[in-house]
């Protein structure tokens, strides 16, 4: 019932939207960029409600739960790749006059098989970000109504298809404008409510943290995917349906959608490969990633994964297509970085909370939903489910804005970048790319929405972020130079996470590195475009087209048309009949 009531508002209006931009959608421009007439101030609200996702309102504050302290520096790096974005990317890639990135990709250097490689790498990114946002719906909505996992992932799917086909771009940023401050308001309000309703005790506890090793009373644990308990003391549980489990010293195999009752004062069983919340280091205000220590360098290896990939983020950079000149997205990112900044205030004091309230969601790997779960554990009333409900919405918000434009990006590379088809072609694409994303978040639900995040910004930092800046600011890279950095980018960092996900175990700092590649995928991305670059020589039209990105427009341009060529197949020879007059 809590969840119907949170929901189906959230769900109605973002389809009600939709409907609102089917008349103005007639052009693929429409349906990408929105015709290029958004104002800055409804844009960078827009950004953040789609920068905002599953990772922000939910995974910062259950990674705050599960590792420490040390988890508040993600939303440091989110929000300081915006003032990067701005100081080096926002206002050129608009005066570009692409309709995405592979557009500039192509134009900028007359390469189209450079435009397909950029088009794959939109696809790796939107996957690694698109699958948690479905996989944590389907968390949530289990959490809060008892549903099945696959459930909310469904919902999302169909949602989010529907409106983005009838609305596009335009519909997006009205859904995601609206849903920014709905998910500031819902955010905000009840962690202040929390932290007035649960007493001077538990905020002492939040602050000086004890290690997790009892249960404190009663505690039903629910487990939506199979997990291996490493247990050090015998231990009695209660299953509903088959009674009392004797859980032996040892390891102990539990399989997915079984549910055990600890009895209080239990000793709580640790989980293979993690530590338990609260224990050594969990205060410390470094990411201790993998657990191997090298806390330095894995908190650098986050920030530069974190900051660099927000400016090379393909959904976050067609939003700057939107504004009408490159002033116009300029401060579009700078007032995203006041509106993000509002916002990350308050993750770590649902995580803090969390830790005390409800740090049994480690066993399950179900840490993204402390934020849903803390309300009813301070009260189990009305006020409780009210404030459950608000913050149920406020995270179906964050999952359905994030996924329009993810979900958009990745149809604009398969439709427009590598088939070349028209409007009702891209409207066909976002239900098959939403359908092939649904069947990917189903096994998922075991994967942590901020690793996964964290992992798409990864590609992002590795392929798009050397791109652009170099393609910005060097007049000397040459195609072959991008194509074989951005090839090598994405399969280093590719190879890195499947080497996470099914290699051999590694420890100490190189695990660090594997799990987090950008300190060595990035440098190695930079290196090999230069390098292949200056064996090569530039087209002979490179310095007009740099001059095209950097010089303010002409007030009497029509902006709404100034694109590389809203027909595909014409982008390349309009971009040279521009740049050689």
């Amino acid at each position: 019932m809590i969840a119907a009531l949170a929901v189906t508002p959230v769900v109605l209006i973002t389809l009600l939207i939709g409907l609102r931009g089917v008349a103005a959608m007639r052009t693929t421009s429409d349906f990408l960029v929105a015709s290029r007439r958004v104002s800055p101030l409804l844009n960078s609200a827009a950004v953040s409600g789609e920068y905002l996702s599953a990772a922000s309102f939910l995974g910062v504050a259950g990674l705050v739960v599960k590792d420490g302290l040390g988890a508040l520096w993600y939303p440091v790096g989110f929000t300081a790749g915006y003032i990067a974005m701005l100081a080096l990317v926002a206002a050129p890639m608009r005066r570009s006059g692409a309709l995405t990135v592979p557009d500039f990709a192509e134009a900028r250097l007359a390469s189209p098989p450079l435009r397909r490689l950029a088009a794959v790498a939109i696809l790796v990114i939107g996957g690694l970000y698109l699958v948690p946002q479905f996989r944590t719906a389907g968390l949530v909505l289990s959490v809060v109504s008892g549903s099945q996992y696959w459930v909310g992932v469904v919902i999302a799917g169909v949602v989010v298809a529907v409106t983005l086909a009838l609305g596009g771009m335009r519909a997006a940023t009205y859904v995601q404008a609206f849903q920014f401050c709905l998910k500031l308001v819902l955010f905000i309000i009840p962690a202040i409510w929390l932290l007035l309703r649960v007493g001077p005790d538990v905020r002492e506890e939040a602050v000086r943290p004890v290690e997790f090793t009892h249960f404190g009373h009663e505690t039903a644990v629910t487990f939506r995917a199979a997990v291996t308990l490493e247990v050090t003391s015998p231990t009695t549980v209660r299953d509903p349906a088959r009674g009392r489990i004797a859980l032996p010293v040892g390891e102990f195999q539990v399989a997915a959608g079984s549910e055990y009752i600890f009895p209080e004062g239990a000793a709580v069983p640790g989980v293979k490969g993690q530590t338990p919340p609260g224990g050594p280091g969990w205060e410390r205000p470094l990411i201790n990633v993998q657990g191997e220590g090298y806390p330095l360098l894995g908190t650098w290896a986050v920030l530069l994964a974190t900051m660099l990939g927000t400016m090379g983020l393909p959904h976050v950079l067609m939003r700057f297509h939107t504004s009408p000149d490159g002033r116009a997205a300029r401060r579009t990112a700078a007032m995203t970085v006041v509106l993000l900044s509002a916002f990350y205030l308050f993750p770590g004091i649902y995580g803090v909370l969390g830790r005390v309230l409800v740090p049994q969601l480690y066993l399950t790997g179900a840490t993204d939903t402390a934020v849903v779960a803390l309300p009813s554990q301070v009260d189990d009333g009305a006020w409780g489910d009210a404030f459950t409900a608000l913050l149920t919405a406020g995270a179906f918000a964050s999952f359905l804005a994030t996924s329009l434009g993810l979900l958009l990006v990745v149809s604009g590379a398969i439709s427009h970048d590598l088939l070349a088809g028209g409007l009702g072609q891209l409207r066909v694409t976002v239900f098959l790319a939403a359908a092939v994303v649904v069947l990917l978040a189903l096994p998922a639900a075991r994967i942590d929405a901020g690793i996964l995040v964290t992992w798409g910004f990864t590609v992002a930092a590795s392929t798009f972020s050397p791109l652009l800046v170099l393609g910005i600011w060097w007049s000397r890279l040459t195609a072959p130079g991008a194509i074989a950095g951005v090839a090598v980018g994405l399969l280093a960092t590719a190879g890195a996470i499947v080497m996470t996900l099914f290699g051999p175990p590694v420890h100490g700092w190189p695990a660090i590195l594997v799990a987090q590649p950008a300190p060595w995928s990035v440098p190695l991305a930079v290196g090999t475009m230069v390098v292949v670059s200056l064996f090569g020589r530039p087209p002979p039209w490179t310095t007009t087209a740099m001059l095209r990105l950097h010089l303010r427009e002409q007030p009497e341009r029509d902006l709404s048309h100034s694109t590389f060529g809203l027909d595909r197949s014409s982008t390349v020879r309009r971009m040279v009949r521009r740049f050689v007059r």
